[in-house]
């Protein structure tokens, strides 16, 4: 009975689970809020206490739709009398078929394209750069510093920071080369970005040896950082002039976070691969890599798969948040939502010196936090200015280079006054973080 009564209590207890949790789950597995969650729905979340949150993490990224849309929910307990599992590799299921074509008139808009499925962002990027090399026939990849593309060997090494992703996990693998990201408030101007490429192309690697390019439309863990029309012409260009292809991580910026279904739609390119995966599933592992068919038909039958790549499950839940994202006019609200919170973002700006610049594209914004006295970035502050959040009722999390960047990643769902109640918090912690509250 006691063993009984200990069970039911650990289950009820944020402190006694984050013990368990804290015994059984390895130090490198990092929780950003000490809290366990028991249940949500659309921007909210409620711990095992009780205790209500709103989730401006989303998942990261991956719940533009919300926490357990009744659609979402409905499409997968349908699924799950049917098929929870074949592996597409044994034998077809519709889901994936009808999620192929849906993405390939998305991203393709007339073209031939093509999609095959995978489990998560990381092997979404690895099977990027294997199904371009295949087409190429070349072995280099350029990336970008402050690049994201996952915790996998080839994700990390193709990541733009040191700490914490790569540590000391080398040998990487070879022939990938780096690039800065422009990022005018620090300096960075896209002219220097761009000679950098001509730099790179005259000392470490001919441009007929690059397979391809691949960059975020707007850098995600790198600082919520959004790449110019220009310079992503320009790119585009060269890409072409040398037989480059250009590959847009899409994994982040994806279904409507920006405003749009995707992020290059805002740039007047079409990309060769586009990555996708987080909010493509709306809470259930998915991801893929959509691209010109020519492109995607290198890889010999065989070289492309995966387990658990697509699964029945995870299509029937797409297919839903798709069909959200097209009927619900959700691209509209990420507009207006992010019009509101870019607008009262910058009242806080000239309110609390600490934030340095407010930055985003659609319902993607971010405030980098700044030492006031010296202008140079705080992660000490930005982790206290997130803790304090949380205290109040506020789920964020950081990012950039120096992890001095808080971002917003809430539902696209989000009601008016759940954001107008979300900056408010964010507001008292801004207050209590500079001293201005107790």
């Amino acid at each position: 009975m006691q063993n009984v009564m200990a069970a039911q209590q650990t289950f009820s207890d944020n402190s006694l689970l984050l013990d368990a949790r804290e015994q059984n789950v390895p130090r490198g597995v990092v929780t950003a809020h000490p809290l366990v969650i028991e249940r949500a729905r659309g921007s909210e979340v409620w711990d095992v206490e009780g205790n209500r949150y709103l989730d401006f993490v989303g998942g990261i990224g991956v719940l533009n739709v919300g926490h357990n849309h009744p659609a979402v929910v409905n499409a997968v307990t349908r699924q799950l009398g049917l098929v929870t599992h074949a592996c597409f590799q044994v034998a077809a299921y519709p889901g994936y078929i009808e999620l192929a074509q849906r993405l390939n008139q998305l991203v393709g808009c007339g073209e031939p394209f093509k999609s095959v499925f995978f489990t998560s962002g990381a092997e979404a990027v690895e099977n990027a750069v294997k199904i371009a090399r295949a087409h190429t026939q070349r072995p280099g990849i350029i990336a970008f510093d402050g690049a994201f593309h996952g915790r996998t060997l080839l994700g990390c090494t193709l990541t733009g920071m040191s700490q914490p992703y790569k540590q000391n996990f080398g040998p990487f693998p070879a022939d990938i080369y780096r690039l800065p990201f422009p990022n005018a408030y620090h300096g960075v101007s896209e002219a220097d970005c761009l000679k950098a490429l001509d730099q790179l192309f005259a000392v470490q690697i001919l441009p007929e040896r690059v397979a391809a390019i691949i960059i975020e439309p707007v850098q995600g863990d790198g600082g919520f950082l959004p790449a110019g029309a220009s310079f992503m012409q320009a790119l585009r260009l060269i890409t072409e002039q040398h037989g480059i292809l250009l590959i847009l991580d899409e994994v982040q910026t994806g279904f409507g976070r920006t405003g749009k279904m995707f992020a290059f739609q805002h740039l007047d390119i079409v990309p060769d691969l586009v990555t996708v995966a987080k909010s493509l599933g709306g809470g259930l592992p998915i991801s893929g890599v959509v691209g010109k068919a020519a492109i995607m038909d290198a890889p010999l039958p065989g070289g492309l798969g995966g387990t658990y790549g697509g699964n029945a499950l995870a299509c029937a839940a797409a297919l839903a948040v798709l069909d959200l994202l097209e009927n619900e006019n959700l691209l509209a609200r990420a507009n207006q939502l992010g019009e509101q919170m870019n607008a009262r973002l910058h009242q806080l700006a000239e309110k609390y010196a600490c934030i340095g610049e407010v930055r985003g594209l659609g319902f993607m914004q971010a405030v980098e936090i700044i030492d006031f006295e010296t202008g140079q970035p705080d992660a000490a502050l930005t982790q206290k200015i997130l803790d304090f959040a949380c205290q109040e009722g506020l789920l964020l999390i950081k990012c950039g280079v120096q992890r001095n960047t808080v971002r917003f990643l809430a539902p696209l769902v989000t009601t008016d006054s759940q954001l107008e109640e979300a900056l408010h918090i964010f507001d008292i912690a801004l207050a209590r973080a500079s001293g201005r509250l107790g």
